[in-house]
């Protein structure tokens, strides 16, 4: 498969999913009407931060896989925290999990450590992208527990 391919699969197998998630709780996502803290943003910030932040997955996973350096166990960590990342609005928003969501989204912040480190083992550029989503799944994680705290 030419790099070209590989890195339009790569950026689009995140965005696509990313989507598709959004599109299924599009109808029951609250924020507007929770209590929120000070320093929570406005909701418009959302699709936009994750749609930069699938595509720099895409890219750091697909720096990997076009130089041969995707193995089975980045592979594993890669697809394991998107499955994380992608279930957690699931139980945030359709099934108002609010403390759930926060346990969720913990193992989801190690999933991503560990997968920019495995990354970062293999290729610095591949690993250093993954910085901004570190920072925001860090920040998703203080936001979520302090609106399960104002709202339980």
């Amino acid at each position: 498969m030419s790099k070209f391919k590989i890195y339009l699969k790569s950026i689009l197998v995140p965005v696509i999913l990313g989507s598709i998630v959004g599109f299924i709780i599009s109808g029951t996502i609250d924020y507007n009407s929770l209590i929120k803290p000070s320093f929570a943003p406005p909701s418009i910030l959302f699709p936009i931060v994750w749609s930069i932040l699938y595509v720099l997955m895409g890219v750091s996973y697909g720096i990997l896989d076009s130089n041969n350096l995707a193995d089975s166990n980045i592979n594993f960590i890669y697809y394991l925290q998107l499955i994380f990342n992608l279930l957690w609005p699931i139980i945030f928003f359709v099934f108002e999990a609010r403390l759930f969501a926060f346990l969720w989204i913990i193992i989801l912040d190690v999933l991503v450590i560990i997968m920019a480190v495995k990354f970062y083992k293999k290729n610095k550029i591949a690993g250093l992208l993954q910085i901004p989503y570190i920072a925001w799944s860090l920040f998703a994680t203080y936001l979520n527990f302090s609106i399960y705290l104002l709202n339980k």
